[in-house]
């Protein structure tokens, strides 16, 4: 009954959570009608979620969630490519950023999960049917939180030139689109050797950081960020939270610690994997140190 009450409780405050970045983003914004249009597709964001839980539940199914959450933003960010009028350049790069990103990771995800069968985070999860809705519901809110920098300057009604802002932050997006792809070929190009089954990968981007998708991800968030600040005001800066609950997520939640945890457990007794942790980076990519090279590989 206690883990029931906190479930609930916990849908309820991403709810509360969601509606105020809803709110606070659409002070100074475009409207539809008589509604704000980035409360709006804060709104939909989280529906979306909902309607397709629906079909998780009936099938005990997680092989959507993430096709789900990349289309979400691609969905959301062409509605607004169409609804949102006079867009600039600066806007309109901002929305083909949030597709682009979106297009090539939530096909890639769901691509893996096809392949493995399952997503193993879920096992536990999906017992429990108001769980399993509540990670639905948590992804509505992620949605919200990344993609918020862009969508609200897109609907700011404050609309600023290309300075050198945007160049920095586009910048910074290629950059960290450049490495979040590149590793994630790597490493799915390295697991496609059968002598590499059930090892760690420590070649290419990988024997500079432990996490480089990551460190790419983050990266392009945060030029995601920069380049919208300029058409953000007052409360619209809620929109900035972007590459910070980015960086949270994937440092202390649910990205690295999850990831060093069954490196540890499959391999922390390894001598090799020992070393490769010792001297390789978190997150944060450095060049690799002599004594990394020809060791074996991370799954």
């Amino acid at each position: 009954m206690k883990n029931r009450s906190s479930s609930f409780a916990i849908i309820g405050i991403v709810i509360l959570i969601g509606a105020f970045v809803g709110w606070a983003g659409s002070q100074n914004g475009a409207m539809l009608g008589s509604v704000p249009l980035f409360a709006l597709v804060v709104a939909a964001a989280f529906i979306i979620q909902w309607l397709v839980f629906i079909h998780a539940q009936l099938n005990h199914t997680e092989k959507y969630y993430d096709l789900v959450g990349s289309m979400t933003y691609t969905f959301i960010s062409l509605f607004l490519l169409v609804a949102v009028p006079n867009l600039g350049a600066r806007e309109l790069i901002l929305g083909l950023m949030v597709i682009t990103w979106a297009l090539r990771l939530g096909p890639f995800l769901f691509l893996r999960i096809k392949k493995d069968g399952r997503d193993s985070r879920f096992d536990e999860i999906k017992k429990s049917p108001i769980r399993f809705f509540n990670v639905w519901n948590i992804q509505g809110l992620w949605v919200t939180f990344t993609a918020s920098a862009a969508w609200i300057a897109m609907t700011s009604a404050d609309r600023t030139p290309i300075d050198w802002l945007f160049a920095v932050g586009l910048a910074l997006w290629v950059a960290g689109f450049a490495i979040e792809v590149t590793a994630d070929l790597q490493k799915r190009v390295w697991r496609k050797k059968p002598e590499n089954k059930g090892r760690y990968i420590t070649t290419g981007l990988w024997a500079w950081s432990r996490h480089p998708n990551y460190f790419g991800e983050i990266t392009l968030w945060l030029g995601v960020a920069l380049a919208a600040m300029p058409n953000l005001s007052g409360w619209q800066y809620i929109g900035l939270v972007s590459p910070v609950f980015v960086t949270i997520l994937l440092t202390r939640v649910s990205g690295i610690p999850l990831l060093e945890k069954q490196g540890e457990e499959r391999w922390g007794d390894e001598e090799g994997y020992r070393d490769y942790v010792e001297r390789t980076p978190v997150l944060i990519p450095m060049p690799p140190r002599a004594a990394q090279q020809g060791r074996a590989g991370q799954t």
